[in-house]
């Protein structure tokens, strides 16, 4: 009996089978480990642990994780480990690990390592949130609403309204694909707006990472633009006046004449939204901040083309198309238009071109000017018999063979018939 209190007097346990008593022993064993500085911490189940990797096999990983314990990643949680990554482990390299199970059925602590990494990033990007921080990244893909870009080992998503001012006024293309595909692997600063862990949702903006205005955007691409140079651009906007197009991230205006060659009424007929195009800059106005561009000045004008066959005193048909208080306008072959003033309408005075000719008229004129710049045609009718063309009219007849482009000419001016040969 001596012997046995020795014993317990020295902090042995006595055996007991009853509950009560296991926990108090275990409590007493607790405390005395406490007090000599040798408590035991046994991994839980959901917390991360910095280990020391123990060993390593094709089928698991041994991990130290303290406590004399340790801890396995095998299984789908060693598959899940990036190639890279896992042919870069070695032993007696420190890794951050989660505890799946304190224990298994076998007495095993079970371990993930890319679940560490993924709480990890987790910890890391609310914190970026919290301190309003931004970090560079990479592209890595996308999807039809905007970017997929990787932050701290998480995929986050970049919505098409956060991405940058300048980066976004350069998108084309009517598919996702179209639109982004190009920028896989283009650098991007984001900054974290929303971290939601429980539905894995992180949601970044490149837009609130970057100093960048549309206002400073406009500012420094204006000061970069030479009149007279040609860009590519993608049409922003229409209006009633014009077309706005986005250059280099900052909007230019093709006004309405200079869209096309030909008539438009409205923008609508020869452009859409998101299409790109071609422009030339026509006008900076720095102080204004305004970009003229223009579409047309890039296409050969076919108004020159036509104009080509005709000159300046030449003798032409016309039918009159339209009467106004100045004049009446005709149009030529080719569908070129020529304006007949009304003082070159008749010899006699006259309050308007009606009180000489109608619509739908065809007339013989005279060809007076011709304005390339202006792309206009000056015509007369009271010129037609004047004797002040009478040469070039006696010229234009030897070059085509009596014959003045289908125009009779007037008795007076009718060359002498040929003499006739005897037989």
């Amino acid at each position: 009996m001596e012997q046995n209190e020795a014993v317990l007097g020295q902090g042995a346990v006595p055996e007991s089978n009853s509950p009560a008593d296991s926990a108090n022993n275990h409590s007493n064993m607790e405390a005395l480990l406490n007090q000599e500085g040798m408590a035991l911490d046994f991994p839980q189940s959901g917390e991360i642990r910095t280990g020391v990797i123990a060993s390593i096999s094709p089928t698991q990983i041994l991990v130290s994780v303290g406590a004399k314990s340790e801890g396995l990643i095998s299984g789908r949680e060693l598959e899940q480990i990036p190639e890279e990554t896992r042919a870069a482990l070695q032993v007696g390299q420190e890794v951050p690990v989660y505890v799946l199970a304190a224990e298994d059925a076998n007495g095993t602590v079970v371990l993930s390592f890319t679940r560490a990494q993924e709480q990890q990033g987790w910890n890391e990007v609310e914190k970026m949130m919290e301190d309003t921080a931004s970090c560079d990244a990479n592209v890595e893909g996308f999807n039809k609403g905007g970017l997929i870009v990787p932050v701290h080992g998480l995929r986050g998503f970049v919505p098409a309204s956060q991405i940058s001012y300048s980066r976004r006024m350069l998108l084309t293309g009517d598919t996702p694909d179209q639109r982004y595909s190009k920028m896989i692997g283009e650098p991007i600063t984001v900054r974290v707006i929303e971290v939601d862990r429980k539905r894995r949702r992180l949601i970044l903006s490149e837009r609130a990472a970057s100093s960048e205005t549309r206002q400073s955007i406009k500012e420094r691409v204006i000061e970069s633009l030479q009149e007279g140079q040609t860009y590519t651009g993608r049409v922003t906007s229409l209006a009633d006046f014009g077309a706005f197009v986005n250059v280099n991230g900052a909007d230019g205006l093709v006004h309405l004449s200079e869209i096309s060659w030909d008539r438009v009424q409205h923008p609508s007929e020869v452009l859409e939204v998101g299409q790109e195009v071609q422009v030339k800059v026509i006008n900076v106005d720095r102080d204004k901040k305004r970009i003229g561009l223009s579409i047309r000045a890039l296409a050969n004008d076919p108004w020159q083309k036509k104009v080509e066959k005709f000159k300046v005193g030449q003798l032409v048909q016309g039918v009159i198309t339209r009467l106004t208080k100045f004049g009446a306008f005709a149009r030529l072959e080719g569908d070129l238009e020529g304006l007949i003033h009304i003082s070159e309408i008749s010899e006699k005075r006259i309050e308007h071109p009606k009180e000489a000719i109608h619509e739908g008229d065809v007339v013989t004129l005279r060809i007076i000017r011709i304005d390339p710049d202006q792309r206009r045609i000056g015509l007369s009718m009271r010129k037609v018999d004047s004797g002040a063309y009478k040469d070039l009219d006696m010229k234009q007849i030897d070059l085509d063979g009596v014959s003045l482009d289908g125009i009779s000419l007037g008795a007076a001016d009718e060359p002498p018939a040929p003499e006739a040969s005897g037989s």
